[in-house]
């Protein structure tokens, strides 16, 4: 036998000592020679190796399924934040109109107090009013007439002052209405003041919309001019 293929680790048994003795002796019989060789054969050890399980691909699907999930959350809690950010806005927008309009009902509040106080010190003389077109400043025709008369009566009457009091229909927003009903005032100041009325002698209040149905939407839109004289 070579000896080069002997396993490190396998040793002779002691059946092939004897059989190599035997062939040193002499030569056995063929048959028992062969069977004796066969039993002598070396066998190399079996090696064997634990497969290995193959990846569970329902755990896979598991992670993905909740990663995707959380995705989703992710992107709603985002949505919901922008959501939560333009609401912040619109409710400080909204108390921003608030307060502007407490500003202006304090302003007008001031202003009809003025008026009030010195009533007690006026009577009226004479009143009148112009009227304006929808959503507009601009005076017509017959205003303007209204206006002349208004200015010949005060510079025939130095003592004479005049009350404006500015007015709009309901429609709109509130805020807007008491900024138009003070644009008309201001339109008739302006009128007055440039015919040579100095500004002492105006007094003026915008006071926005005009409420309930017994009144034609048309007549709601004016400036009411009040002539007092001081009392003696």
């Amino acid at each position: 036998m070579d000896r080069g293929l002997h396993h490190p680790h396998h040793r002779p048994s002691h059946r092939c000592s004897r059989l190599a003795l035997s062939f040193r002796r002499g030569v056995p019989p063929l048959g028992t020679a062969l069977l004796l060789l066969g039993g002598c054969a070396a066998t190399e050890p079996a090696y064997t190796s634990t497969p290995v399980p193959a990846r569970d691909t329902r755990v896979d699907d598991r992670v993905a399924a909740v990663e995707g999930r959380m995705n989703e959350m992710s992107q709603r809690l985002d949505q919901m934040s922008g959501r939560v950010q333009t609401l912040e806005g619109s409710v400080k927008a909204a108390q921003g109109r608030a307060d502007e309009a407490a500003r202006k009902a304090e302003s007008v509040d001031s202003r009809l107090t003025r008026l009030w106080t010195n009533r007690f010190n006026q009577k009226q003389a004479d009143s009148l009013e112009v009227y304006f077109a929808p959503d507009s400043i601009d005076l017509s025709d017959a205003a303007q007439t209204a206006l002349a008369a208004v200015v010949r009566e005060m510079q025939a009457h130095p003592t004479l002052t005049v009350e404006l009091g500015g007015y709009t229909d309901p429609k709109g927003a509130l805020d807007y209405n008491y900024g138009l009903s003070q644009r008309r005032v201001d339109a008739v100041r302006r009128y007055l003041m440039e015919k040579g009325i100095p500004l002492a002698r105006i007094q003026s209040a915008s006071l926005g919309p005009i409420q309930g149905g017994d009144i034609p939407d048309a007549k709601k839109r004016r400036v009411t001019l009040r002539l007092l004289v001081d009392q003696e």
